[in-house]
């Protein structure tokens, strides 16, 4: 692995990513608007005063608006990491109580949520999830890792592993 892998799968596990979820003039990106809606929730959230109180209707519905032209299904108190990237949010579906890590990337079609293990996942840091890909149950996806596309992943994934399948396995560690 040369440095310049190494700085990068070092700094962007831990680290958020701001800049791609940043909203661009004249692109129609409504998954960025959509996520907006999230941080801005949680954020007045964390304020617990009045005046931020006001703005929590506002953005509630927005955030509804937003939720049905994604068609996505990702609730307000989700823990979703910084820079958080979903390029087609068709069919998205996260439990709330489910953890998201920094700058994942999570493609189309794509639940997090309750399975045959007790618990719910927990995804780390810079995880590219592929388009219909299941992650279900008291998972842990490790830092760097890879699900593959309709996967269906109800073990720990190690981290920067890549795993495909029904049910998914190992087929390539870093």
């Amino acid at each position: 692995m040369n440095t310049i892998t190494q700085s990068i799968s070092a700094i962007s596990a831990k680290r958020s990513d701001w800049q791609r979820e940043k909203r661009r003039v004249g692109y129609y990106q409504p998954w960025k608007s959509f996520l907006a809606t999230i941080r801005r929730y949680q954020w007045l959230k964390r304020k617990r005063n009045s005046f931020a109180r006001l703005f929590l209707l506002p953005v509630i519905l927005l955030h509804r608006f937003w939720s049905a032209v994604c068609g996505i299904d990702i609730p307000l108190r989700t823990n979703l990491g910084g820079g958080l990237l979903l390029p087609h949010p068709n069919g998205i579906v996260i439990h709330p109580d489910a953890q998201i890590g920094v700058n994942c990337l999570i493609f189309q079609q794509v639940t997090v949520g309750m399975g045959p293990k007790e618990g719910l996942p927990v995804i780390g840091g810079h995880v590219d999830i592929g388009a219909g890909a299941k992650l279900l149950g008291g998972i842990k996806v490790g830092d760097h890792a890879r699900i593959g596309a309709n996967s269906v992943v109800i073990e720990d994934v190690p981290a920067g592993a890549t795993v495909v399948g029904i049910p998914a396995k190992i087929v390539r560690s870093r």
